[in-house]
């Protein structure tokens, strides 16, 4: 039953899609592997699907994910109210590049828990493990075509928002989504993990940075704050520290961690936390922020806002640690 309804829905997502001269594709700000490549790979496989259609994939551009491809701006004004699709962003707030966007309907394909964004169709599924699972399967069970460079880029985004499928919502399906893309693209997945995980010297010597002051509180919550002189003498972008948190996923004495990185560029805290055990969407949520229960982010404004946060989460794992110390004794 469960199977049929998803195909009805992609279905319609599908019928939507076919209705559109011009196609706008929009993920999170701040974007990691996941956004851009479900981005990217939805674009071209529309393209190829429908050569006459007009699809563009919007937001900022990130050097280190060239590999996936360029995105595509066009001038909003000559768009005659496009279909947009926003994918791997769970709130407006969050959506990058649709500024002054006169957009028609609203598409949604999310692995986010839901928030604000109201879309005539809308595929949100918690259960998940990346945006790019949930692009390949549409692909995969509809009409869209597929290529050896959108089967690559959509293995790059499960492999990486999977953590190499060792998370949470990695389920039996991730694997299925991952075996029929192998088996219809015959990609080489292997040399993949080299555009994923290969970093030059500089990047090693900041995690080690990261690694010899991370301050971790009596409550397992470890925390570092990242200046902009930090980052230039380490010579990495203000994105490097949320792609460098994962590594810190199986310290024994860390429950919740939180890098606090400084972006001159746009006068604010960027902030990546993950957690072994606390849900922390829902503080997240309090200060511009959000995202899944265990990986979550926010952008503040100050550093008055940024050690509230920081004692929150703390908090949450030490009533995190009493609970489970309750439960034990019970």
């Amino acid at each position: 039953m469960e199977n049929i309804i998803r195909k009805s829905l992609l279905n319609k997502l599908y019928k939507e899609i076919k209705k559109y001269d011009e196609i706008v594709i929009a993920r999170h700000v701040g974007p990691d592997p996941d956004a851009i490549a479900s981005q990217i790979a939805l674009r071209d496989s529309i393209n190829i699907t429908f050569p006459n259609k007009k699809v563009y994939a919007v937001g900022a551009s990130v050097a280190k994910f060239r590999y996936y491809g360029a995105l595509n701006h066009p001038n909003f004004e000559e768009l005659n109210k496009p279909l947009l699709i926003v994918l791997d962003v769970p709130n407006m707030a969050r959506i990058d590049g649709i500024d002054h966007l006169n957009y028609g309907n609203i598409l949604k394909i999310d692995h986010h828990p839901k928030e604000d964004i109201e879309a005539i169709v809308e595929w949100v599924d918690e259960n998940k493990s990346s945006a790019c699972q949930m692009v390949a399967e549409f692909i995969l069970n509809t009409k869209l075509k597929l290529n050896e460079k959108i089967a690559e880029n959509l293995f790059l985004g499960i492999v990486s928002d999977s953590e190499r499928f060792s998370l949470k919502n990695t389920t039996y399906e991730t694997f299925d989504t991952v075996k029929e893309l192998l088996k219809q693209s015959n990609i080489d997945f292997t040399s993949l993990y080299d555009v994923l995980y290969t970093r030059p010297f500089n990047e090693y010597k900041f995690i080690a940075h990261i690694t010899n002051n991370l301050v971790i509180d009596q409550n397992k919550l470890g925390y570092i704050k990242i200046s902009d002189e930090q980052l230039k003498e380490f010579n990495v972008d203000v994105a490097t520290p949320s792609n460098l948190i994962n590594n810190y996923n199986f310290i024994e004495e860390l429950l919740v961690w939180i890098f606090i990185t400084e972006d001159i560029k746009n006068k604010q805290y960027k902030v990546s936390i993950r957690s072994r055990g606390p849900i922390i969407n829902k503080i997240a949520s309090n200060y511009n922020g959000g995202g899944h229960k265990f990986a979550s982010g926010a952008r503040l404004q100050t550093m008055e806002e940024v050690d509230n946060l920081i004692k929150d989460l703390s908090a949450a794992c030490a009533n995190y640690e009493n609970t489970e110390l309750q439960e034990k004794e019970s």
